[in-house]
């Protein structure tokens, strides 16, 4: 259903304009490959200019028609659409296993985590609503409305090819807009059944496209005049840049950057509580997850008891393919990625680093075979000027800084360029609080590893985490996604004859 089959019988995925698939030839094309086995599974069509004109002329066709469509019309498609993704969700999640790597329980979680918007969005009827004030003048009220702003655009990356989308695009045609998403090249197919589920819930032809590419389509989107605003996930350097591009073309722009969260574990913490949060918030999604726990703060004395009970759950864990169902981690995405990955482990070693878990040889489930493989790995007694601190790494290694006090481990955190997600552990409820208050990171959890908020609060950090004023979805989404007209009126009394009774126009 995500695409024809290519030319060597592989399958092909491609674009989704105006309600169908893209018939026209592409130009170029990029490798598919199974993240389990190394095997190349197909091709994806790379949009250039002319396919991100067309489909930004297709949303932009759409918009009129979807803008007046009323609320009530608009919920009932995104009510079907709601019931077609959790009847597929199963469907959805073997796809994205067989593109991603990821276990197939973690990309089950990832559609249900999309899902929560998508019913979030459901409710857009009272989130639409705009103020009223009577007689601010003699005779003249005054009132605001929300509206939608046109065409957005979503550019999403490889590590939730389900969920990230489904951050942006529910809650912005359920404001009125139009959309054309973007999403990563490596693992395409997801989009194009999603768009697929949007039509059979009776969306518009135009309102939702799909184009696949890398820079060309990106820099496409970020300069085409009809578009209103982009939305943006992935890497610091890249969020930069769309942030910057898009905006100085006039665009409204959310760019949600890179991370390096830490979890804080104090003296008084539940050590088993904590080790268990550590190995599942860092090794979950093989660690390719912007709300992935990277470094591990323990403030010493218990270092050393930490470290012993993260490896010995770390032993544990049963790397495999993604529709193993004894798989606990899956592969990286790509075998340039997983090599990267694993170079933090050489490098942090050279650096003074204690490699205490090393996940470059992995038992896997069923055998390794050419599959883009790296276990769990642990780096002990890691300073904040190795490069495996500095970097955000994406991937499952692990980092372990001891710190000698609260103070210490607060400033270290806080001094982090980036400031996604932060975690600390304790059972002291004034440390907590006070950690909460503090800490110069915009989303906290405390006890809980992975602080991702629900759909009815808003997802974002601070510092290089995020270039723009606005956060993804949530109340700030239906901001972003919508602009205030403010409006201020007097009506003639018919009762006069529809004269003007000379009410003055001021207090």
């Amino acid at each position: 259903m995500t695409g024809n089959s290519s030319a060597d019988g592989g399958k092909r995925v491609t674009h989704w304009i105006g309600g169908k698939p893209h018939t026209g030839r592409a130009e170029r094309s990029g490798d598919l490959y199974e993240p389990a086995t190394g095997r190349r599974t197909g091709t994806v069509d790379l949009a250039g200019q002319a396919e991100v004109d067309a489909a930004v002329a297709a949303a932009k066709a759409a918009f009129p028609g979807w803008r007046d469509t009323s609320l009530s019309q608009r919920t009932k498609v995104l009510f079907r659409f709601r019931e077609l993704v959790s009847g597929h969700r199963d469907e959805l999640a073997r796809l994205i296993s067989s593109e991603h790597g990821k276990v197939v329980s973690d990309a089950a979680g990832e559609v249900a985590r999309g899902l929560e918007v998508v019913e979030f969005a459901c409710g857009v009827p009272h989130l639409l609503k705009g103020g009223f004030s009577e007689n601010v003048s003699t005779g003249v009220d005054a009132y605001s409305i929300l509206q939608p702003l046109g065409v957005a655009a979503g550019i999403t990356p490889f590590n939730f090819p389900a969920m990230v989308p489904m951050w942006m695009f529910p809650v912005a045609i359920a404001c009125g807009n139009t959309f054309v998403l973007k999403p990563s090249e490596k693992d395409p197919s997801a989009s194009v059944r999603l768009a697929e589920l949007w039509a059979e819930a009776g969306l518009p032809d135009g309102v939702f496209n799909v184009v696949h590419g890398d820079r060309t389509a990106v820099d496409g989107l970020l300069r085409h005049p009809d578009v209103r605003a982009v939305s943006f996930v992935g890497s610091t350097p890249i969020a930069r840049y769309v942030y910057g591009t898009a905006a100085a073309n006039g665009k409204r722009v959310q760019a949600l950057g890179g991370a390096k969260n830490h979890m804080l574990v104090l003296p008084d913490a539940d050590l088993d509580l904590a080790a268990d949060a550590a190995v599942s918030a860092g090794f979950g999604s093989a660690g390719e997850r912007c709300m992935a726990i990277s470094v591990v703060v323990a403030v010493d004395p218990v270092g050393d008891e930490l470290t012993a009970r993260i490896r010995e759950r770390v032993a544990k864990l049963r790397v495999g393919p993604g529709d193993h169902p004894e798989s606990d981690m899956g592969p990286l995405v790509t075998r340039e990625h997983r090599d990267r990955v694993a170079s933090y482990l050489e490098s942090g070693v050279a650096q003074g680093a204690t490699l205490a878990v090393d996940g470059r040889d992995p038992d896997v489930l069923g055998g390794a075979g050419d599959g883009f493989w790296l276990g769990p790995s642990v780096l002990d007694h890691v300073t904040p000027d190795m490069d495996a601190y500095k970097d955000e790494i994406f991937g499952p290694v692990l980092s372990v800084v001891r710190a000698g006090s609260y103070k210490e481990a607060m400033d270290l955190i806080s001094a982090n360029p980036y400031g996604n997600g932060t975690a600390i552990f304790t059972n002291d409820g004034g440390a907590a609080r006070r950690f909460q208050n503090e800490v110069e990171v915009g989303m906290v959890g405390i006890n809980v590893p992975i602080p991702v908020p629900m759909a009815y609060y808003s997802f974002g950090g601070w510092k290089d985490s995020l270039f723009g004023d606005s956060h993804a979805h949530g109340t700030e989404g239906v901001h972003f996604y919508t602009r205030t007209k403010a409006v201020t009126a007097r009506w003639l009394d018919p009762s006069h004859g529809g004269v003007n009774l000379g009410f003055p126009t001021s207090g």
